[in-house]
């Protein structure tokens, strides 16, 4: 497992971006709960974020890819919307305990 950050720089419903060991992925707490990605759109294979850090739609109730718009739940990371539409983000095993957030590659 990887150290990603101390939990209370994942604020409620926010997205962070992490570059570990030449990996590119993403975090986003919903509910309380963390979720990690590869930030790697399926469609073009691009990465996800508007700028760094931003991987939420207007509501911060979805990811969204800047590329093209695709739509992807945060708890599955499954795309809703989009050229996509069907298929998901890559889930990486993460934890959270009272050190931070961990995932792993």
């Amino acid at each position: 497992m990887k150290f990603l950050c101390p939990s209370d720089t994942l604020a409620p419903n926010s997205s962070r971006g992490f570059d570990i060991d030449g990996h590119k992925l993403l975090a986003v707490r919903r509910d309380g709960i963390a979720y990690f990605y590869r930030n790697r759109c399926p469609h073009r294979g691009v990465p996800l974020e508007w700028q760094p850090d931003h991987f939420l739609d207007a509501s911060a109730s979805l990811i969204q890819c800047a590329t093209h718009g695709a739509l992807f739940l945060i708890e599955s990371g499954e795309c809703i919307a989009g050229p996509c539409a069907g298929q998901s983000l890559t889930a990486l095993p993460g934890r959270e305990d009272e050190q931070g957030l961990w995932v792993e590659l």
